[in-house]
């Protein structure tokens, strides 16, 4: 196996099992417009990272996180509607990210990779920091998945039973921030999310347990990494953009055959 395919397949899976079980918290919670707006924001951090010549894996992070908490400090405020709030943030991060990039004149910029992934040019400093970010997110969710569950199935009575649901809700924000951030170099900015939410919308119709969601989920993304990247390598086409069509495609299978009980 060549060495730019393993890459990509081990940085394809390991964003699949990583957003696996968030995925499940986007969706129960309807949070996809959440995703989109942190997605964006990655932009502008990579726009940062150019211009202030530092890491632009950390410059990502710091701007998915900044955006993060300036969106659930917005929210408690009640100023705006949610919605309002999402699209202004979200076009804003895009377009300020845009204009940015083209004052770094001294940096060639490849626009492309970052807004639709460059799967196939993955590296083992990659597998770092998604391995890395990963296991933080994971090892997170795993510590406060029940009251996180608690909160999503329904949040002012989990309040009344003494669950922190500000502080969770603040934290799931920023997991999803730091997924978001390391996992920009396998599908671009504007389709993370997607990896997020189709796998997990696909395995909510198969299980019949949150944690059995979480399984079929991150088993579907992977289906959807090695489908997308088979697409990529015979018939050329965009690994990042193949990968999102091959979860689609399983998303579809299981809409048009009915689960039996």
């Amino acid at each position: 196996m060549p060495d730019l395919i393993m890459y990509a397949l081990l940085a394809g899976y390991g964003v699949a099992l990583l957003a696996a079980p968030l995925g499940c918290f986007v969706v129960w919670r309807r949070m996809a417009y959440f995703g989109d707006t942190l997605s964006h924001s990655a932009l502008l951090g990579v726009s940062l990272g150019l211009m202030l010549n530092v890491n632009i894996n950390l410059a990502v992070i710091f701007s998915s996180l900044m955006v993060a908490v300036i969106l659930v400090s917005f929210q408690e405020k009640q100023r705006i509607a949610s919605d309002t709030l999402l699209g202004i943030l979200a076009h804003s991060s895009l377009s300020i990210g845009l204009v940015a990039v083209s004052f770094t004149d001294n940096v060639r910029v490849d626009m492309m990779s970052y807004l639709f992934g460059d799967l196939l040019a993955t590296g083992p400093s990659d597998l770092y920091w998604i391995y890395g970010g990963g296991a933080l997110v994971l090892a997170t969710l795993a510590w406060l998945w029940k009251p996180l569950l608690s909160m999503s199935v329904h949040a002012e009575l989990a309040q009344v039973e003494g669950v922190p649901v500000k502080q969770l809700r603040l934290v799931l924000t920023l997991l999803m921030a730091l997924v978001i951030a390391v996992a920009m170099k396998i599908v671009g900015v504007l389709l993370i999310t997607s990896l997020m939410i189709i796998p997990a919308a696909t395995a909510q119709r198969l299980a019949n347990t949150p944690e059995q969601m979480a399984l079929f989920s991150a088993f579907l993304g992977i289906l959807g990494v090695s489908g997308g990247l088979a697409a990529s390598w015979y018939l050329d086409t965009p690994a990042g953009p193949s990968v999102v069509v091959s979860c689609f495609l399983l998303f579809l299978m299981t809409q048009l055959f009915k689960r039996t009980k």
